[in-house]
């Protein structure tokens, strides 16, 4: 019923790259100019680390980039965890809005742009993925189209909370929300990327490019949107 995902799982490992390449050469330097190198660098490891933990330990945050999902069984029920499935991409998309808002409430130029092209490439394979593996898992298009705007919805969600919670704790509060979305674009970035290359599919060259595109585009940003 379900053919396998094709050219769109080719974005995949480049969007990965490019997730990546946003988190150390646009999300790093800002933390490091707020907080200094090694502040900044371990805020973005803490933040991987954290995304990491939950992913191990209570659901994979983004199940539509697992490498443990197979796509091509999608036309079998999905395990029948609908609800654990909304509840981890809603995380995602959550911290996606987080980080959307915390970018351009920061002091790097260009970072805003940087962030929203980044987040937007790699929501096309992930929302195809998503809608999917839920289609599976509640046999319905239907259910499975609202579901899936409900999950991505939460993106919005994060946008607003961000915007809250700075207006009450201050810009100070920014490098916080800033480093759990740069850990999360790395973590993100390599398990779609690692997923990819188990799968047996092209993914480093699509990786490497997708990283030395986000330098570009960080670089460009900082022309354009000054």
């Amino acid at each position: 019923m379900y053919a396998r995902i094709g050219p769109v799982r080719r974005i995949v490992p480049f969007s990965g790259g490019l997730l990546m390449g946003i988190s150390v050469f646009g999300v790093l330097p800002e933390l490091a100019q707020m907080q200094g190198w090694a502040a900044g660098g371990a805020f973005l490891a803490a933040g991987v680390a954290l995304l990491w933990a939950v992913s191990r330990y209570v659901y994979p945050v983004c199940p539509s980039c697992s490498h443990t999902h197979e796509h091509e069984r999608c036309a079998t029920v999905l395990h029948g965890f609908a609800f654990p499935l909304v509840a981890a991409a809603s995380l995602h998309c959550l911290m996606d809005g987080l980080g959307i808002v915390a970018s351009q409430q920061g002091s790097a130029q260009g970072l805003a742009a940087t962030v929203v092209a980044g987040v937007t490439l790699h929501k096309i394979p992930e929302g195809i993925a998503l809608g999917i593996m839920l289609r599976a898992a509640v046999g319905s298009r239907f259910a499975a189209f609202a579901w899936c705007v409900a999950a991505e919805g939460a993106t919005i969600l994060g946008a607003v909370l961000e915007l809250a919670l700075s207006d009450r704790l201050g810009l100070h509060w920014v490098a916080y929300p800033l480093a759990l979305a740069g850990g999360s674009f790395l973590f993100l970035g390599f398990h779609a990327v690692h997923g990819e290359w188990r799968s047996g599919a092209p993914a480093i060259v699509p990786a490497l490019t997708g990283a030395v595109g986000a330098a570009a585009l960080q670089q460009g940003a900082r022309v354009f949107f000054p």
